[in-house]
């Protein structure tokens, strides 16, 4: 994605420095004048990294707004929680753009890295929102039923009969499928906490920004300094953790039953 800003970034650079060579094997110096203007601009923006880089978090920051509120508008139970996330990482940056310039650049990368982990946090909301509507299709009753049929259907075959390997077939089926819905409820319930956690990391650190260079002395601002790094870290390591558990989960495929 950085990748991606930085070539978009070069294109006019490489545009006004081809087209202003043109125009000077052309004589048209006037015109070749006003491209060579515009490749110097286009040059000192590639170079302000500070700039670029406060551009590039801004516009990550504006697509997880924009994340957020489609999950919120495909999801009413979520709503709520993706206002309160969208307004948290607003008040995060205002925070940091409150430092004192010579502190912001301490933090860019750790600033960059929570507002990676929104994103992760609008990728668990909509794995959450999905594993909601399938367990909404779902009877645990009905398959619950289902197995303890087959069971007493299988009691009665007699053994060696060549319906017993379609009956188990369908009776393992239908356990894993009660299986993969107990679960999700275990992925719906990780999500919720995650998400939790995203909301308070994200007060924490915007109330730890603003009152950190208040009146401290340079060792103490240096604790705070450490104290958010560490929050951070730990936060991007449960953050990966829960995707990854939630990664593996499935939704199980149901087999087909015997004729009845």
């Amino acid at each position: 994605m950085v990748r991606r800003g930085l070539l978009l970034r070069l294109l006019p650079l490489g545009s006004f420095t081809g087209l202003g060579m043109l125009a000077v094997a052309g004589e048209q110096y006037v015109l070749a004048g006003l491209l060579g203007a515009g490749a110097a601009a286009a040059g000192y923006r590639l170079l302000d990294r500070e700039g670029n880089a406060r551009r590039e978090l801004s516009r990550r920051a504006r697509a997880n707004v924009r994340a957020l509120e489609r999950v919120a508008r495909e999801d009413s139970v979520s709503a709520p929680q993706m206002r309160r996330i969208a307004e948290l990482q607003g008040g995060l940056l205002e925070s940091w753009e409150l430092l004192p310039g010579e502190y912001r650049p301490l933090l860019d990368e750790d600033v960059f890295t929570v507002i990676e982990e929104v994103e992760g946090a609008v990728r668990l909301a909509r794995r959450r929102a999905a594993l909601r509507r399938h367990l909404d299709g779902m009877d645990r009753r009905d398959i619950r039923r289902r197995i303890r049929s087959l069971q007493e259907d299988l009691s009665r075959l007699e053994e060696g009969s060549p319906l017993r390997a379609t009956f188990e077939r369908a009776l393992e089926g239908r356990r894993a499928e009660l299986a993969g819905y107990e679960e999700m409820l275990d992925g719906i319930s990780m999500i919720n906490a995650q998400l939790e956690s995203a909301e308070s990391l994200l007060g924490g650190l915007r109330g730890d920004l603003l009152t950190l260079e208040a009146g401290l002395a340079p060792q103490a601002l240096e604790s705070g300094l450490v104290r958010l790094k560490e929050r951070v870290a730990l936060f991007k390591k449960s953050m990966d953790e829960v995707t990854r558990a939630v990664g593996k989960l499935h939704e199980p495929a149901t087999e087909e039953l015997p004729a009845r």
